[in-house]
């Protein structure tokens, strides 16, 4: 069995152990990871603000609820914009972009990523060859280049934004996945397979995807802050979702303007901090809970 394989089984919870062991079990994880408590909370915030934005925030984000540039107060937390509308409402409807951008665009790219390198990892030769050096050119092709030919051709929108952001995730994913894979490729279960007579696509998804989950789910954790960073600087350069409210083009009018209003800036560049460290600080945790042996390989 694989090094990926043998830490799930030796990580996942026993469900006909009793039910104070688990929870005994669960505050040990909790105590040995309180930086990973601390960035679920995070996560858990952000698709609370996404999920529940009518409900939580008090005023519509786009409505003109006082005057221009407020500082904090008790009938606007965050104080409010130069066109006086409320920061609060809108830092947490900013948190639907983030949350629909990131995961969109990260299941999309880790499971493309993920079977480029499957194939490419257990083909090898000059399918191997040609696929790395297609990996080698997208790495370094600019993803604001990227952006501009998309919006050029299917127009700026929610789903382009999640294409582009989608596409610079699939080479390093790629090249991870084929790292794990090429370790994967010659161990005894494999060439038993191949022995018993399974066909290729058979041993791909049967033996090698299933050894290499683990290490898909880590990527796909540890790329959601930085497919959020990636929407929130795209917003910032201009590059954004017309008619949409995120923190990354809020903070990018707040710079623009004058006289600069710190808390304008302040609140929605905190929420893209907050829960990037999150994203980052859980998908180490996971790291070390589904596999210690993945510790320091990404």
């Amino acid at each position: 069995m694989s090094a990926v394989g043998a830490g799930i089984l030796t990580t996942a919870p026993d469900l006909s152990a009793p039910a104070s062991s688990r929870w005994r079990r669960a505050g040990t994880l909790i105590r040995t990871n309180p930086l990973g408590v601390f960035g679920l909370v995070a996560v858990l915030l952000l698709v609370v603000f996404a999920v529940f934005a009518p409900q939580i925030a008090p005023h519509d984000p786009e409505a003109f609820v006082g005057d221009g540039l407020l500082n904090p107060t008790p009938e606007h937390p965050f104080g409010t914009d130069r066109l006086g509308r409320d920061m609060f409402s809108r830092v947490v409807y900013g948190a639907r972009v983030s949350l629909i951008v990131g995961f969109s665009a990260v299941l999309f790219g880790t499971l493309l990523g993920t079977g480029i390198g499957i194939v490419s990892g257990y083909a090898g030769g000059a399918v191997d060859s040609f696929i790395q050096r297609t990996v080698d050119t997208a790495i370094a092709f600019p993803i604001l280049l990227l952006l501009l030919i998309l919006r050029k051709i299917l127009g700026a929108s929610l789903e382009t934004l999640i294409i582009a952001v989608g596409i610079a995730i699939v080479p390093a994913v790629a090249r991870v996945v084929r790292g794990a894979v090429l370790s994967e490729r010659n161990n005894q279960y494999v060439e038993a397979a191949r022995t018993l007579g399974a066909s290729t696509p058979r041993i791909l998804l049967r033996h090698i995807a299933p050894n290499v989950v683990a290490l898909s789910i880590v990527i796909m954790t540890n790329l959601l802050g930085t497919a959020i960073l990636a929407e929130a600087t795209l917003a910032f350069l201009g590059l954004s979702i017309p008619d949409q409210v995120t923190w990354g083009k809020d903070v990018s009018d707040a710079r623009n303007s004058f006289p600069v209003h710190v808390w304008w800036a302040f609140f929605p560049g905190a929420a893209i901090t907050l829960v990037v460290l999150g994203f980052n600080l859980l998908g180490d945790s996971l790291r070390d809970i589904l596999d210690p042996r993945l510790r320091g390989r990404l």
